[in-house]
């Protein structure tokens, strides 16, 4: 069993497309499959589905969409996740406790889990100063990224959490992603990407630094100044601050040509030429970032 959340909802069970169409059904799926094996009250289905006005048969209603949804979810044993303590035997995958139910999956069967792992995999790596790594695990983070995550869900309160919370480690991996790149050296081929990311989020201070640095070490730096400028007048314009203090020590360091800034020793600055095996990549997570913006 596949299930993905980071963009369109689908499920796949052996292969067989297994995606509910039902609207409130995808509700419940999405947020068992968030909490996946943890046991979800049925209070917390009820706030997604209906707020602060359920239905008079609220629990039945309820259980009629959870039996739909089993119809979805044929057993798949290599899929389910061993039951805790007390719950049932393997091989169900939608599973039923006293006051709730709990979605077992492996990690790998569902999109938005592992890509919170390979994200804290990454960050680790990185401090650990495995810069290479770090960008490897970094990328296979965000390419699995389809689109906005639960985009074709109409969500309730809890998946709009949801949807902002991964939002937000989604742009964090992103970051990691392109300080891993600065620090190997491959400033020339950010170039583009950082130009876009720039453009679409005028107000992110850490895109904006990112791409003035790039341009910096790439040779440029009347246009890491322009970056700069840019950003200050957009801040001052739509949220009446000045650049962050990280912000303004950058442009100060560029003023003077501060050698801290140039690329990391031992470390050569590779053409776009010399990577061209992460153009697409590249380009994929340019788009969904810039869709979150839109």
């Amino acid at each position: 069993m596949q299930i993905n959340l980071l963009g369109p909802l689908s499920v796949s069970v052996d292969g067989t497309d297994a995606t509910p169409t039902a609207p409130k059904t995808r509700r419940v799926l999405a947020l068992l499959a968030i909490h996946a094996n943890r046991v979800v009250p049925n209070q917390l289905l009820i706030e997604e589905l209906w707020e602060n006005q359920p239905p008079p048969s609220v629990t039945t209603t309820l259980q009629t969409y959870v039996y739909q949804l089993r119809k979805h979810l044929n057993t798949n044993p290599a899929a389910v996740a061993a039951p805790p303590r007390g719950g049932r035997p393997p091989g169900e995958v939608l599973r039923t406790y006293a006051g709730g139910y709990m979605l077992c999956l492996r990690p790998e069967a569902l999109d938005s889990l592992r890509f919170e792992q390979l994200a804290q995999r990454g960050r680790a790596e990185l401090d650990r100063g495995e810069t290479g790594a770090a960008s490897r695990t970094l990328r296979e983070a965000l390419a699995l990224w389809q689109g906005p995550a639960l985009v074709d869900i109409n969500p309730g309160p809890l998946l709009q959490v949801e949807a902002l919370r991964l939002d937000e480690i989604f742009k964090s991996a992103l970051e990691l992603r392109i300080d891993a790149d600065l620090r190997l050296g491959r400033h020339h081929e950010l170039l583009g990407e950082l130009i876009g990311l720039a453009a679409r989020q005028p107000t992110h201070e850490g895109f904006q630094s990112k791409l003035m640095l790039a341009l910096y070490r790439a040779g440029r730096r009347s246009e890491a100044l322009d970056a700069y400028q840019r950003a200050r007048e957009t801040l001052v314009d739509e949220l009446g601050v000045d650049p962050c203090d990280d912000l303004q020590r950058l442009h100060r360091a560029i003023l003077a040509g501060d050698p801290a800034l140039n690329v990391p020793g031992g470390v050569s600055a590779l053409r776009p030429a010399q990577r061209q095996d992460t153009g697409h990549r590249i380009a994929r997570e340019v788009h969904w970032a810039q869709a979150r913006s839109a």
